[in-house]
């Protein structure tokens, strides 16, 4: 898979910078494709260190190439509604609220939105509507956090 081949080819990179690659996705979007490059460190991500690693992977990719065809580079930071990738992600937001989409329906089920109970080594568990929903990893397709306001 592209996305996974990226993540080899740049990860280095950027975690030389002092950043965490958290994710990658290459989407289409209004015709054209887009390479979402999702980035986070301790101290929080500002414009300026978006426009960094947006100079330092574009000079990789512009080296590599490992994208066929045309397509538009975004940087930014992960937001709110973080993506949920590695199982280190799912363990460090336990608790919180998620939104999870499933390749293989689970009890008729692909979509699930509720509290993030665990996170073990080959599935989550995942409370909706008073009832826990165990997920494997390899069966989940898209994950993110829910952004809660109080």
């Amino acid at each position: 898979m592209i996305t996974e081949k990226l993540e080899t080819l740049l990860k280095p990179s950027i975690n030389a910078l002092g950043y965490e690659l958290v994710a990658i996705e290459m989407a289409s979007v209004g015709g054209g494709e887009v390479l979402r490059i999702y980035i986070e460190q301790d101290s929080g991500i500002t414009v300026d260190d978006c426009a960094r690693v947006s100079r330092q992977v574009s000079a990789v990719l512009e080296v590599e190439d490992p994208v066929s065809g045309g397509y538009t580079l975004e940087v930014s930071s992960p937001g709110l509604d973080r993506p949920l990738v590695k199982p280190a992600d799912f363990k460090r937001f336990e608790g919180d609220q998620v939104k999870i989409r499933i390749y293989e329906p689970v009890l008729g089920r692909r979509n699930f939105t509720g509290k993030l109970v665990a996170a073990e080594n080959e599935f989550v568990v995942v409370e909706v509507d008073n009832e826990q929903y165990e997920l494997p990893y390899l069966n989940i397709d898209k994950a993110r956090r829910v952004p809660e306001f109080s």
